[in-house]
């Protein structure tokens, strides 16, 4: 796995299918660890030798939300949930605890190599360390370390939604597009019953706020996108 320029891990307890998840990833030449539980997951995840979690959501000891819980309480790991539970309110119970993607079972393998290889890419290039750091009044930016503070005090942030933010902090003024958000930050094109995008926003102006910042900076601009005044 170290030889590998990205470490993947799979936290999925069904054999059959960690087993042929392990072995699309290490053929698409990732780095690969395999979990079966989500307490040895969350063990593996402290480590943070990982560039990635693909995570089931039924797991035994702790189920995949609890987990995914516990692990953006103190990482960014990029997340992917791949589950059968592919009802919308699940994939927004998903995204809410900070996933940063959602694929329902049965799954297409090209479309999760290419989700993993686009997320994966917006990491590298959101911790690009050319970038240099922005504040804006007590909010302060480091995509280096893709940390988020108010006042000093850490702002939890999932890489998407890190992502947006800095886009809209880097362009604060200008209205930027749902389909340049879209494309900058999720890096895809918005579906026809796409919300994504919002539910990403709408969670991003609410940690602002409970922060005690002013999220209401963060604003929709009828029919034409989004902008931070």
């Amino acid at each position: 796995m170290a030889d590998a320029p990205h470490n993947i891990l799979i936290v999925e307890d069904d054999p059959l299918l960690n087993q042929h998840l392990s072995e699309l990833v290490a053929g698409a030449g990732y780095g690969v660890e395999r979990c079966f539980d989500g307490a040895s997951a969350l063990k593996a995840v402290r480590c943070g030798r990982h560039h990635l979690m693909i995570l089931d959501l039924m797991l035994p000891q702790l189920d995949g939300i609890a987990l995914l819980g516990h692990v953006r309480k103190t990482s960014l790991l990029p997340v992917i949930i791949v589950s059968a539970k592919g009802a919308e309110e699940e994939r927004i119970v998903g995204l809410k605890q900070g996933a940063d993607d959602y694929i329902s079972k049965p799954f297409n393998a090209t479309e999760l190599l290419l989700r993993m290889e686009a997320l994966l890419r917006r990491t590298q290039a959101a911790s690009a360390p050319l970038k240099c750091q922005i504040s804006v009044d007590s909010l302060h930016l480091n995509p280096s370390t893709l940390e988020a503070f108010i006042d000093g005090r850490q702002l939890e942030l999932t890489q998407i939604q890190f992502t947006i933010l800095w886009q809209l902090v880097s362009n604060r003024g200008q209205v930027l597009s749902k389909a340049y958000l879209y494309r900058h930050a999720l890096n895809r094109s918005p579906g026809t019953y796409d919300r994504g995008l919002d539910m990403h926003l709408s969670r991003v102006r609410r940690k602002l706020t409970d922060a005690g910042w002013s999220g209401h900076r963060l604003q929709t601009v009828h029919g034409k996108g989004y902008c931070l005044t």
